[in-house]
Parts: C-alpha cells; structure tokens; sequence
C-alpha cells in the first residue's frame, strides 16, 4: 500500500480565525502537525484554500496543494486534493489519511495503528478508538462514542452514552463497561473517498451531526483500531493556552 497524509486546513473558524498560523513555542500550528504526521509517513500535504496559510507551509518547506473555497468538509477537501495530486505527481497512492491541522501534538504510532487497518484487505475506511477512563467523557456531548463489533468495524457513533447500562447508577458506568470514544482521524481508500463525497447528507448524520454516520447509513463498514493514545485539538484560543500549560 502507498499512503499519503493530507491535513485540511483553513484560516477562516468563527472561534478561533486563523488557527492554523497560531504560534506554539516559536513555530506555527500547521508546522506542529505536519512536522508529526512527516515522522510517519514519507509524503504529507496541506490542502487549503488561503494564501497564508499556503505561504506558510512552503516556508518551512512542506508541500501543499491549493483547493477550492466551496468546501463544506475536510473530506471534501481531502477528495479534491488528492485528484489534485495525482494529475500533477506521477506517483498514485492507494491510502489517504485525513490528519487533523488542530492537533499539534498527534502522536505519529497513531498513523502507524491507522495504517494497520488496512493489513485486512477488506478495508475501505477506518479510524480510531480510545478506552474512556472517567465517567465525565463518557456523558460529555463533545466527545462521541462508538461502538463496535467482534470484526472491529463500527456499529454506531453517537454524541450520547452508548450503551445504555440498565440499572447500574451512572457515576459507576465506566467500571461495568468498557466504553470507546471517538479519536477523529480517518484513512480512506481512493476510490472509496470519491465514493463519500457523492452521498447525500442522511438523517442521521444531521441529527447527531457526525459525518461518518452517513457512511453507515449508506453500507460502508468502518475499522476501527483501539489507541492508548489520546486527541488534544484545539477550538479555541482558550484550548490552545491548556494544550500549551500541559507540554
């Protein structure tokens, strides 16, 4: 398999306007990432759609590809950049993995767990899990859950507890049950990412307002592998301040 990183990355955020150029110790947000995705992978794009933000990568010497302003999505983003890529490159890649431009701090084994989704043949699209510790991240609408069955695909993502745990009293749910929330990284075949950007919006993606919902809806199995690593993105200055204090 031939992979390829593409971080999504653009300036405009209502809480956070020009995130990616946010400075953290001395370098750029976007450097932060790009320079821990490169520790894993031997090619990693940004796709953007602002001049700064392009400016930005090719002054620390990083590739980026410019694409359209319409994009409503990251997966969008990624599906044009890669086309993009593989009209200018002679080189084809089989693998994408959607690399998220807030995470400074992504951890580059995460990559390599991602990446050994596709060690099963049968795999289109997969991401990642995380054990939940507590019982707060468990009730936190912020931090979606799934579930997942005995082949390690997802059944369901949802911003609410999933399971339900009958009659066990809620502050001891993560002591009777193991429950899994959402790491949002996400490594797609080609061909399948293509596929994803045709579909439609389903009720079920607008009413939990979780994108890879409307892939189930429409029968797309999603792999999953366990991390022990965790996210740390950053939404808004004040997350940015945190992440800074606890490295």
């Amino acid at each position: 398999m031939n992979y390829i990183g593409i971080i999504p990355a653009r300036y405009a955020s209502t809480r956070f306007p020009g995130k990616p150029l946010a400075d953290i110790n001395g370098k750029s947000m976007i450097q932060c990432v790009y320079e821990q995705a490169s520790k894993a992978l031997n090619d990693v794009y940004v796709a953007t759609d602002d001049s700064r933000i392009a400016d930005e990568v090719t002054r620390f010497g990083g590739k980026v590809v410019m694409t359209s302003e319409k994009h409503q999505s990251g997966t969008d983003r990624i599906a044009e950049a890669i086309e993009l890529i593989h009209k200018s490159y002679s080189e084809k890649f089989d693998v994408i993995i959607n690399i998220q431009g807030d995470e400074p701090y992504i951890q580059p084994q995460q990559i390599k767990e991602i990446q050994a989704c596709f060690d099963n043949p049968l795999t289109k699209i997969a991401t990642l899990v995380k054990k939940i510790e507590n019982n707060e991240d468990i009730f936190d609408i912020n931090k979606p859950k799934v579930v997942f069955n005995k082949k390690m695909q997802a059944i369901y993502f949802s911003r609410s507890p999933i399971p339900f745990l009958r009659n066990v009293e809620k502050e001891n749910w993560h002591l009777k049950h193991d429950f899994y929330k959402h790491i949002g990284m996400y490594a797609y075949k080609v061909k399948t990412l293509q596929e994803l950007t045709e579909l439609e919006q389903s009720p079920l993606e607008l009413a939990e307002s979780l994108e890879q919902l409307r892939w189930i809806e429409n029968g797309y199995a999603i792999y999953v592998a366990i991390t022990k690593f965790d996210t740390f993105g950053v939404d808004t200055p004040e997350d940015l301040e945190k992440i800074l204090k606890k490295f």
